[in-house]
């Protein structure tokens, strides 16, 4: 097996995998809701936090931290529903991780590592220190991404194609062979 082909079937057992840990949390209608909202000038929040969670992931598994930790925290993140296209306070910064906190509770268990990860993503607004590295990881990768987002602002159809490959019904395996 050639190098390329040993990527690519890395590439889809993580996407598999992946799919499997936040599956049960994008059936959720409180997680498709994100969809209605706009962040970061014309990208979904769903769509944000989809890349945010798979990152995340992808990072969390070659540090081999807990990834499972890392893409369900990723996807809850900013599970808020406030309209982004008011200003961004410090204040907003620093209450929304709590909002989002609140509303993950409500629609799932969460462990202490997902919820020090959800709490604590603005720790650079908020001061709050993480606990876990995970909580870095996602930290570190919600920053990254809200970059690209604000600085490149991707058009609408670029959005469209990664949200349907990434919200699409699960992958069954026959279709990565």
């Amino acid at each position: 097996m050639s190098i390329t082909q040993s990527f690519r079937t890395f590439r889809q057992q993580t996407r598999v995998e992946f799919r499997e840990i936040v599956d049960p949390l994008l059936a959720q209608p409180e997680v498709q809701k994100l969809d209605d909202y706009i962040q970061h000038v014309n990208y979904t929040r769903l769509g944000h936090s989809l890349d945010v969670a798979y990152l995340s992931f992808c990072i969390a598994k070659l540090l081999r931290c807990d990834s499972k930790s890392c893409a369900r925290a990723g996807l809850l993140h900013d599970l808020y529903y406030r309209s982004d296209d008011l200003p961004n306070t410090w204040e907003h910064m620093k209450s929304h991780p709590t909002q989002a906190l609140e509303n993950a509770r409500t629609i799932c268990d969460l462990t202490d590592r997902e919820e020090d990860i959800i709490l604590k993503h603005m720790w650079l607004a908020n001061l709050s220190w993480p606990r876990y590295k995970e909580s870095f990881i996602v930290t570190f990768v919600d920053k990254a991404c809200a970059l690209r987002e604000r600085m490149f602002g991707m058009s609408k159809k670029r959005i469209t194609r990664r949200e349907r490959r990434l919200t699409a019904a699960p992958m069954k395996l026959k279709e990565l062979a």
